[in-house]
């Protein structure tokens, strides 16, 4: 039993120094991809075209929504002055205005937040392929997106940013 423990206690001994030979081996890099999705041409491109795209319809929502605001107040303003009627009417109006209203912004706001996500994708394809692309010629062993902690001297960021900003 002694013997066994030995020879295992020598094992694991010898596997600990086989690993930390190599430790200095092993090169590691990390991302940090929140940086990417803002300093990269591509990310920028992405927000330039999604702004293009939806300023207009966003500036109309907005216009329609002080439209609104205003036939509210103005509402508000002449109701105690108006029949039962009229009012009643007028409310349902509204109501239907705001719901209609309430329904473009959902619609634009979902239709955006798909856009962004397939933009988004793009990027990180561009990203993932500059981090292979990188991994290899540069010989990492591993290649973090994200991490919790790492030593300043394992941030690849710049190099990164650098490649995706060169390519097209």
């Amino acid at each position: 039993m002694k013997k066994m423990l030995k020879s295992c206690g020598l094992a694991f001994v010898m596997a600990c120094a086989a690993l930390s030979a190599h430790a200095d081996e092993f090169r590691v890099g990390v991302i940090n991809t929140d940086r990417v999705f803002k300093e990269s041409n591509a990310a920028k491109q992405a927000q330039a075209k999604l702004e293009q795209d939806f300023s207009k319809r966003q500036k109309d929502l907005d216009d329609a929504g002080k439209a609104l605001k205003s036939a509210i107040d103005k509402f508000d303003t002449d109701a105690p002055t108006l029949a039962e009627s009229q009012r009643i009417a007028r409310q349902k109006q509204l109501g239907e205005q705001d719901r209609e209203f309430q329904r473009k912004r959902r619609d634009l706001q979902d239709e955006l937040n798909a856009r962004k996500s397939e933009e988004l994708q793009a990027v990180l394809a561009v990203l993932n392929r500059v981090i292979k692309q990188i991994a290899e010629s540069e010989k990492y062993d591993l290649i973090l997106q994200e991490a919790v902690y790492f030593k300043p001297k394992h941030d690849i960021t710049d190099k990164v940013l650098k490649v995706m900003n060169a390519a097209k």
